[in-house]
């Protein structure tokens, strides 16, 4: 098995998603058509085009690692990950507000190493923001005109925690849970955004109860460990990868 050094590695996903996201702005600002997938979930042709991007771009980057990326799933494309490092693709994170006109979907390109998200890279393609992190050296976030700063987790506020939620996916379970903790705010955003608010210390928790893949998570999950952060099962277990049908659980981001 090939060794990378995934810190310079973390550059080049940045690029790769960045290229994505100027692939996916031109169907963004035009009247795309949606289509529905056999879940139901809504595709574009923006979340096709953008896939075949990072796939290439990957698949020149890194040719022995398996590339599991959302839109290849739903065509039957389901590479062997048994050797236990692959990537994980959510070409766009949000298609709902993508469709809606609301700028909070994302980029996402995650790697996997022996269940874990070791690398991440999410990108919001409207303003150019990339938050990146590599487990063991650090997370950051770049804006559109490449300036970098760290991020970090925060230490809750002992008058309550800043709660960020889905913005879609809200529903009764979630509610119930919310209503379990201390709260002094609650923010709802779209995509992985929600892992990026906690790793740059915005907010403290983020939980969900909603129907997730993989895809969704492993980029922002990997952004969050490298910034000091943790996801786990709502009973506390490690959150791994891999699982059958790539499909998650319910599970909790929380901050320092």
């Amino acid at each position: 098995m090939t060794e990378y050094d995934n810190t310079a590695l973390l550059d080049s996903i940045v690029a790769i998603a960045r290229d994505a996201g100027k692939v996916i702005l031109p169907y963004y600002r035009a009247d795309t058509a949606v289509d529905g997938k056999a879940d139901g979930s809504p595709v574009t042709a923006a979340d096709r085009a953008a896939e075949v991007v990072i796939i290439d771009a990957l698949k020149k980057l890194t040719p022995d690692i398996p590339v599991v990326a959302e839109e290849s799933v739903e065509a039957g494309r389901i590479p062997d990950v048994s050797g236990g490092r692959f990537w994980l693709v959510d070409p766009l994170d949000g298609t709902k507000e993508f469709i809606n006109r609301r700028d909070d979907f994302t980029v996402n390109i995650g790697l996997v190493e022996d269940g874990t998200p070791v690398l991440g890279v999410v990108l919001t393609p409207v303003d150019g923001m990339a938050w990146a992190g590599a487990v063991g050296t650090g997370a950051w976030e770049e804006d559109g005109d490449g300036q970098r700063r760290a991020i970090a987790v925060r230490r809750p506020d002992a008058n309550g925690l800043t709660v960020v939620a889905s913005k879609s996916h809200r529903n009764p379970e979630l509610e119930d849970y919310i209503a379990t903790l201390t709260v002094k705010e609650s923010v709802s955003r779209g995509s992985a955004l929600k892992f990026c608010l906690v790793a740059r210390g915005e907010a403290d928790i983020y939980p969900r109860t909603g129907p997730t893949m993989e895809w969704d998570t492993a980029a922002g999950h990997a952004v969050l460990l490298a910034a000091g952060g943790s996801l786990t099962t709502f009973d506390g277990k490690p959150f791994l990868y891999s699982k059958p049908d790539f499909r998650n659980g319910h599970f909790i981001a929380r901050g320092g």
